[in-house]
């Protein structure tokens, strides 16, 4: 009896040890998408990789036209082609579709121009984003930061938790940043 006793006082204590640590830590959330569009840094980067994109897409349609113009032309002519000559052009039509593809994984797969260009430079700006918030959450106590921006799972967020604005305001102290007083929300 004395020893059940014992155990019951003790997992008492250990869980309202716990349910105290539990209420004391705090958590705040940052809406990173709100961030991201009040560094005009972050903007230029995307300007950058669009016109990119839309040069590299370019070339890469008119090399799919040049396709198209090849394969329309041997339809046309195949039936007056002797068998070697049709073979020639199916050849070089599988060439190009080939060369368009290794293109378009040049420039948009996942190791691709693109991809390299974002990280270089985007990485920067959210390394920067992450020690804003780190420093924010740092000089607040938060224990926890999370992001309502994508698949957080943040179901509901009390406005007055959103350390977005302070992110912002520490933001500024390293890059131009709108401040978010300057800022609309």
């Amino acid at each position: 009896m004395k020893k059940t006793t014992l155990t019951a006082l003790v997992l008492l204590f250990l869980t309202l040890g716990f349910i105290q640590r539990a209420q004391a830590q705090k958590s705040a959330f940052v809406d990173t998408e709100y961030i991201l569009n009040n560094i005009p840094e972050y903007n230029d980067a995307q300007n950058e990789l669009d016109k990119l994109s839309d040069q590299w897409q370019k070339e890469i349609n008119q090399k799919h036209q040049t396709l198209i113009s090849m394969i329309d032309k041997y339809q046309s002519e195949a039936v007056l082609l002797p068998d070697d000559m049709k073979k020639s052009r199916q050849n070089e039509i599988q060439k190009k579709q080939q060369e368009i593809s290794a293109l378009q994984q040049k420039y948009f797969g996942p190791q691709g121009e693109l991809f390299k260009k974002r990280q270089e430079l985007v990485s920067p700006i959210q390394e920067k984003i992450y020690n804003a918030i780190e420093t924010v959450a740092q000089n607040q106590n938060i224990d926890f930061v999370f992001d309502k921006t994508g698949s957080a799972n943040l179901l509901y967020g009390n406005p007055k938790y959103d350390i977005s604005d302070a992110v912002l305001d520490e933001l500024a102290k390293v890059m131009q940043v709108a401040t978010p007083s300057s800022s609309q929300r």
